[in-house]
């Protein structure tokens, strides 16, 4: 490979929330929040090293090179043409959950989400005054979560409801959801005048055997209805540049967002940013390529070891992301015995299930997106830990 993703880098003290101090000491090895234990490819680390050798900081220039960067990725990676006058430019992806859901509805309107799901979807929602409306995911036969498409009609049907939040892949899940699934998402969302607020920060994280299919791209009238909100920082490992851009074809709505962005005075875009984003998504398709089959094989091996040593703890095929949804609910814990067991016990540091909804109790998400050493040794402990009890 180009890139050494088994290259093992020491993030403590770096400003790391991933690896705080305060929070996991020595011993614990940090799997839980969605960032990379990877370097940055070296076309992102040299553009940011030539610009910062200027010594001028200053406001920069709106250059359409953002959303151009956006549009070339959108065609390369997912055959999606798209205008890039259709590209807005915010601090993150979640910055435009709250701006649909002050340019797009009212105080007391529904949005729905589909749990288990990424937990600053419900946060957003409450915090902006609108109620929550749970379109729970269900498991099948095999563990393979599914949508529950007759809950989502009668959810639909209220006159109130005005928006879906759909995590596409899904986080925590692991679904790279199918055009027939996605489609049949859109046909009811366009029957019941529901917009779709897609996050595709994961587009890139799709296993083989699946496809990521934007939601905008399936035919004209979706894209309508839809905004798609994409981020490199996954993966990139760019997430502190707090850079995103969202995909609103209906110009309407995109006047409406706009509106929005300007009343919340976040229409200044950083300089770093704005190069990291350009970079990644105009020089950078090769390290996108290859960090999948760095993850391709770590997915694989944590399978194989689950199977053969913690058959206890279940897990359905990941289609995509690097956010491994373990079950550990035959451990038969309380959510923070498990917790406890894991952290002092397996020394990981994962993310709670149950901060993903109600469906996430006994539950943990962990993160692969890291050398495979470290993988091992975190695998390691906890089939010794399992053993112990």
């Amino acid at each position: 490979m180009k890139h050494n993703f088994d290259e093992i880098i020491d993030r403590r003290d770096s400003e790391c929330k991933k690896y705080e101090r305060a929070v996991y000491p020595e011993d614990v090895i940090p799997m839980w929040i969605a960032d990379t234990d990877f370097a940055v490819p070296k076309e992102i680390s040299n553009a940011i090293i030539k610009r910062a050798q200027h010594p001028c900081f200053g406001y920069p220039i709106e250059s359409f090179e953002f959303e151009k960067s956006a549009q070339r990725w959108e065609k390369t990676r997912f055959n999606w043409d798209i205008e890039p006058e259709w590209v807005k430019y915010a601090n993150g992806v979640l910055p435009f959950l709250m701006y649909a859901i002050r340019a797009l509805s009212y105080p007391g309107d529904e949005v729905i989400i589909q749990p288990p799901v990424y937990p600053p979807f419900s946060a957003i929602v409450k915090n902006n005054g609108r109620q929550l409306i749970n379109n729970a995911l269900v498991q099948d036969e095999n563990g393979k979560y599914q949508i529950d498409f007759i809950d989502l009609e009668k959810k639909l049907k209220s006159p109130r409801a005005k928006l879906l939040f759909l995590s596409n892949p899904h986080n925590p899940t692991m679904r790279s959801f199918t055009l027939e699934e996605l489609t049949k998402i859109g046909e009811l969302c366009l029957k019941y005048s529901v917009i779709v607020i897609s996050d595709e920060i994961h587009c890139d994280l799709v296993y083989k055997g699946h496809k990521h299919i934007p939601f905008g791209s399936i035919n004209e009238k979706f894209a309508n209805i839809s905004m798609v909100l994409i981020n490199p920082s996954k993966t990139f490992n760019t997430a502190g540049f707090r850079t995103g851009a969202a995909i609103i074809p209906n110009e309407v709505m995109r006047k409406n967002i706009q509106i929005i962005i300007e009343d919340n005075k976040n229409y200044g875009r950083t300089i770093f940013g704005m190069l990291t984003f350009i970079t990644a998504y105009t020089e950078c398709d090769y390290y996108a390529d290859e960090l999948m089959e760095y993850l391709e094989e770590n997915r694989d091996y944590l399978l194989n070891f689950i199977k053969r040593n913690i058959p206890k703890i279940k897990i359905s095929e990941p289609e995509a992301t690097y956010l491994m949804w373990l079950d550990f609910r035959e451990f038969n814990m309380s959510q923070s015995e498990l917790k406890s067991f894991l952290f002092e016990k397996a020394k990981l540091g994962l993310n709670d299930g149950a901060t993903f909804g109600e469906e996430g109790k006994g539950f943990m998400r962990l993160n692969i997106a890291c050398p495979k050493s470290t993988l091992v040794k975190a695998l390691d402990n906890l089939k010794k830990a399992v053993d112990s009890l």
